[in-house]
């Protein structure tokens, strides 16, 4: 099993800047990709950002980047020039050996 914990999220200004971490522990062995996703009160859920293990990447807006620091087993997704529809609540995923394991998720709200 692994473990997966969201931090970092909060009220932003439109315009501004926000990291998410995620820390990661259990049996963390090949990963094949790592996603961040979201979803907003009322619609579903979707993906804004992946890192892949061949290093492609994708974003949906281009302005969410997704990184991993490999010795602190954590996963990040910086958010650039945030918009009041970036609200949402955002999750972090894992994918290896077939299996994709989820955190609980963290609330971002951009709001003046």
């Amino acid at each position: 099993q692994v473990q997966l914990v969201e931090s970092g999220g909060g009220l932003v200004q439109p315009g501004g800047s926000l990291r998410l971490s995620c820390a990661a522990s259990g049996d963390i062995g090949i990963i094949t990709q790592l996603t961040w996703s979201r979803q907003a009160p009322g619609k579903e859920r979707e993906v804004v950002a992946t890192l892949s293990s061949d290093g492609t990447t994708y974003d949906m807006n281009g302005r969410f980047t997704v990184s991993i620091d490999n010795a602190e087993n954590t996963i990040s997704l910086q958010m650039n020039n945030l918009e009041p529809e970036d609200t949402a609540v955002y999750y972090c995923g894992l994918q290896q050996g077939g299996f994709s394991y989820w955190g609980q998720g963290t609330q971002v709200t951009v709001s003046s």
